[in-house]
């Protein structure tokens, strides 16, 4: 029998910082206990309940480690009652953080509101040790080298000593159109159409985090959320004249790179989309 007390009024008392100090860079803001182990459906429904419409990414204990993220983590690591898995939010005002804790013979979900997500900006790496088990956790494996997701069967990766690609269809009712007279239009109207393009394969890119590197884990240094914020990705993203020359062409290329990038160890990884709803993630080894 479960028992859930869902405590979002008073958090344990803290020293009240000195007036005109620098606020703490997180805060507690409530906990839900369970009397046993949260089965995994309420679990995620009391994420998503606090969340919002928000998307929980999942904490990488070898990732880049932001100081507000460890500000709460820290002591808890070290402690005898080490946290089981940690989530983020950055889609609000101030991130969210989700820790779940043993207590006892069962288990608590603590909340932290963060001031920031506050990690500088560090070049991707690829981490050293790829173990099949983590990285693939939520996929089937179904030969020596391929890999299908438990939960989205069109979402596949294929992991060679060459590269590791994902793919994922997902079809697209209405096809990207691609303007056979983009050239002739003024400088404002074409302005006004790498715009709306770039706006489609920003949310495209998004599309493909959520597909790729949230589904995964132990492959990168960056931590998921650290692939949304422009300090780290800007570089890499298709720019305003790339975009502009292949709409100069008039017609669809057979599939469009938006994000690319040389990690440290000399790995390229790029984001490709054909723009009609199939979507690859490669990592190609130098």
């Amino acid at each position: 029998m479960l028992a859930f007390v869902v405590g979002f009024a008073k958090p344990a008392q803290k020293p009240v910082p000195a007036k005109g100090s620098p606020a703490a860079p997180a805060r507690l803001i409530g906990a839900v206990d369970s009397r046993t182990e949260f089965p995994g459906a309420r679990m995620f429904s009391v994420l998503d309940s606090v969340g919002g419409t928000g998307t929980w990414m999942e904490w990488d204990v070898n990732g880049i480690r932001d100081p507000s993220v460890m500000y709460v983590l820290d002591p808890l690591l070290k402690s005898a009652n080490k946290p089981k898995m940690v989530w983020v939010i950055s889609e609000r005002e101030k991130p969210l953080m989700a820790v779940l804790l043993p207590k006892g013979a069962g288990e608590v979900l603590a909340f932290y509101e963060l001031a920031a997500l506050d990690a500088k900006p560090v070049p991707l790496q690829m981490n050293r040790v790829l173990s099949p088990d983590v990285v693939f956790r939520d996929y089937r494996q179904v030969s020596t080298s391929e890999f299908v997701h438990l939960d989205r069967p069109s979402l596949k990766a294929t992991a060679t000593e060459k590269s590791i690609r994902f793919t994922y269809t997902n079809p697209d009712a209405s096809p990207l159109r691609f303007d056979s007279d983009f050239t002739k239009k003024t400088v404002v109207e074409k302005k006004n159409e790498v715009r709306n393009y770039h706006d489609f394969f920003e949310y495209e890119y998004v599309l493909m985090l959520r597909a790729f590197v949230q589904s995964t884990r132990g492959l990168f240094n960056w931590q998921a959320w650290h692939w949304y914020m422009p300090a780290f990705n800007a570089r890499a993203m298709i720019s305003d004249k790339e975009l502009e020359a292949i709409l100069s062409k008039g017609v669809p290329p057979q599939s469009i790179t938006i994000f690319k990038m040389k990690a440290e160890g000399g790995q390229w990884v790029e984001f490709k989309t054909s723009g009609n709803g199939f979507y690859e993630m490669v990592i190609t080894n130098p």
